[in-house]
Formats: C-alpha cells, sequence, structure tokens
C-alpha cells in the first residue's frame, strides 16, 4: 500500500467478507467482487418511474441558488460554489419519496445482504454537479469525513441520470478498502486522500459510468471519486448510505456518539424484517 498510511485511530482493523448466500437483491458475483474490490454495479436498480417521481421532488431544491459549506471536525471547512455542484442533504426529512424509496426492497436488500439483519439509513443527500465546471471531487473515503465504530457502512450511488466519464461518473480504487480507514488531507476541492494521486495508485483506479437508474454500491472505506463535468447538461446523483444499527461517531476526544435519529437515521431492518 505506498504512498497510503492507516488512521492511528483505525488501527486493529479487519476486514470482514460478507456471505454469498440467502441474498436478496445482489448476486454472488456482485458479492465477490463487494468483498474483493470494494464495490459493484447494480443495474436497473430502480425505474424509469421512480426517477421521474423522484425528480419531481428533488428537482427544485437539487439546483441550488446558494453556495454549500462543508463543516468537519478539526474546524476544517470546504466552500462548494453553487454553480459548480450543489448538495441537498437530509432528502428523508422533507421528501416522501426519497423516504419509500430508502424503504423499497432494494435498499432492505441491500442492507440485508451487505451488512446484516438490522439496519438504518446513515446519511442522504442529492449532488448536482454543474455543466462545464472542470472541478473534480477529489479522492477519499467517506470515512475520511469522520471515523465510526464499526469503520464499515455502505454507500449507494444511485445515477438519476446517465452518468459517464464525461460528466463525473464515479471512480474507485479497488481493494483499498481492507485497510480500513486512512490519512486524508485537506485540499481546496475537499479532503483527498493522502498518497492517492501517486502514479501507481492512479494506475489502478477504474471508472464506473452508471445509466439512469443504476447504482454502484461501495464500500464507505472503498476510495472513489468523481470527475469534472464537461458537458452540457446537469449530472444528477441521489445518494444514500445505510449503516448497521448502533453505529456511532468517534469524536475527536475519543467519545461516542451514536447515530440513531429517528428521521434521519430512520430503521429500515430489525432482525432481517422490515421496519
Amino acid at each position: 500500500m505506498p504512498e497510503l498510511t492507516v488512521d492511528p485511530r483505525a488501527y486493529g482493523f479487519e476486514w470482514q467478507n460478507r456471505p454469498a448466500s440467502d441474498l436478496r437483491i445482489a448476486s454472488p458475483a456482485q458479492i465477490a467482487q463487494f468483498n474483493q474490490d470494494g464495490y459493484f454495479l447494480l443495474e436497473k436498480a430502480i425505474s424509469p418511474q421512480w426517477i421521474e417521481k423522484l425528480l419531481v421532488q428533488i428537482d427544485p431544491i437539487g439546483a441550488g441558488i446558494t453556495d454549500t459549506t462543508l463543516t468537519l471536525e478539526g474546524e476544517r471547512s470546504f466552500t462548494y460554489k453553487a454553480d459548480a455542484i450543489t448538495f441537498v442533504r437530509n432528502l428523508v426529512a422533507h421528501s416522501d419519496m426519497v423516504r419509500d424509496l430508502v424503504k423499497s426492497p432494494v435498499f432492505r436488500g441491500l442492507g440485508h445482504d451487505l451488512i446484516g439483519p438490522d439496519v438504518r439509513l446513515y446519511w442522504d443527500q442529492a449532488v448536482y454537479k454543474k455543466p462545464e465546471k472542470a472541478r473534480t471531487f477529489p479522492w477519499h473515503q467517506d470515512n475520511g469525513y469522520t471515523l465510526t465504530d464499526p469503520q464499515a457502512y455502505l454507500t449507494c450511488w444511485l445515477a438519476l441520470t446517465d452518468a459517464t466519464m464525461e460528466n463525473g461518473c464515479p471512480w474507485v480504487l479497488p481493494g483499498l478498502h481492507k485497510h480500513g480507514t486512512l490519512i486524508h488531507d485537506s485540499t481546496p476541492d475537499g479532503i483527498q486522500l493522502r498518497g492517492a494521486t501517486a502514479p501507481l495508485m492512479e494506475k489502478t483506479a477504474v471508472c464506473v459510468p452508471a445509466k439512469a437508474g443504476d447504482m454502484v454500491v461501495f464500500s464507505s472505506l472503498t476510495p472513489h471519486k468523481t470527475g469534472a463535468n464537461t458537458t452540457s447538461s446537469i449530472r444528477k446523483a441521489l445518494i444514500i448510505q445505510l449503516m448497521p444499527d448502533g453505529l456511532a461517531f468517534i469524536n475527536e476526544d475519543g467519545t461516542r456518539s451514536i447515530k440513531n435519529d429517528p428521521v434521519l437515521n430512520m430503521p429500515i431492518l430489525s432482525h432481517g424484517a422490515a421496519c
């Protein structure tokens, strides 16, 4: 793992492979790819009808008229210009369609297959990458924002429009999820995995284009980025993150904060059954 450094707070991490049995959504081959590479593409995860209904509720706010400031621990903050990229967070608190989607069979099934019998929502947000902007979202792990216990949760990157190499589809660095949470540095474009731009790392990168309705499913420990949107259209995505019940933030002082808000972290599965 040249150039990359494990976060000292994450020492002792051991990746646990998911079993390829009793599956509800993922195939055995997809589970094998998830275990080995940290991601897979779930094609036609939702229908065009679902997308149409989601966009009716998300578009009016997803277009964005104000800049977004992201504040992280350690007094780090990043500002994203609304004409380049916009984020709409916690849609489950405002959109009945997003709430219904989070509790739909596809997410219950993914939670069962890739997390376990007790699953909650971790986070949700729409991300609209604006046209003809050269800004790339840097290589990072989702755990780079906040260290959690357990460290591994699940990110589901749902394409609401076709996501291509030209308009900013996801890229991943396969296999690095097995090392746990890695050190990140601050850059003008956001947090960036230390060493991820080294030539050896870039050679291992995999581009993952997705048609509208497809979903890129990856571990929160899988390094990923999205490229610049050099086209004339907005690239739209909805990110749904799932976690095991009981997951906690590890604060800078070592204290733990359980994520269990009844709405923002709504339960999805309990003992394997729908909530």
